[in-house]
């Protein structure tokens, strides 16, 4: 498996995965989630900012099969927002997401103090995975990131020594 960092060539790719696992969760007919992000199918424009980076994990075959982001909180200084995070079905449990979740963090790290995140409830899976990662359930939403539709929310704070 390989990560690296977004392409052009990928924009379609991602955004098909992120639309098929919203299908999934029934994030298709919620208002305000990614499915109607309008930078959803140019990622790679969108991530090029020193602030903030999207990663792709390949398969052996080179086919892209997940996706992570990081970027800026609208109206949280200091504070970033893990992005976008989904994978193909078949491709879960195999680590791909810890790999993807560590190379976020890892950059998040170097440039943020917290990190935010909003899932969906019914997301169970995704839900055990970030707590399993060190973050915290918050009711409380924080910055603007224009996805009300996501009811639960996530912050993980950094040690900074």
């Amino acid at each position: 498996m390989l990560i690296r960092i977004i392409e052009k060539k990928d924009d379609a790719i991602i955004a098909s995965i992120i639309r098929q696992c919203l299908i999934e969760y029934g994030g298709d007919h919620r208002p305000d989630t990614a499915w109607a992000d309008p930078f959803l199918d140019r990622f790679s424009e969108v991530y090029i900012h020193d602030n903030n980076c999207y990663w792709v994990a390949e398969n052996e075959d080179g086919q892209v099969i997940a996706g992570v982001g990081i970027g800026p909180l609208n109206g949280k200084e200091g504070i970033c927002e893990l992005q976008k995070m989904y994978c193909l079905p078949e491709y879960r449990g195999c680590g791909i997401a810890q790999k993807l979740l560590d190379t976020a963090l890892d950059f998040a790290k170097q440039q943020y103090a917290s990190c935010y995140l909003e899932t969906m409830q019914n997301m169970d899976r995704a839900k055990s995975f970030y707590e399993k990662n060190g973050f915290a359930h918050t009711c409380e939403t924080i910055g603007n990131t224009g996805h009300c539709g996501c009811d639960y929310h996530y912050i993980l704070h950094f040690n900074h020594n």
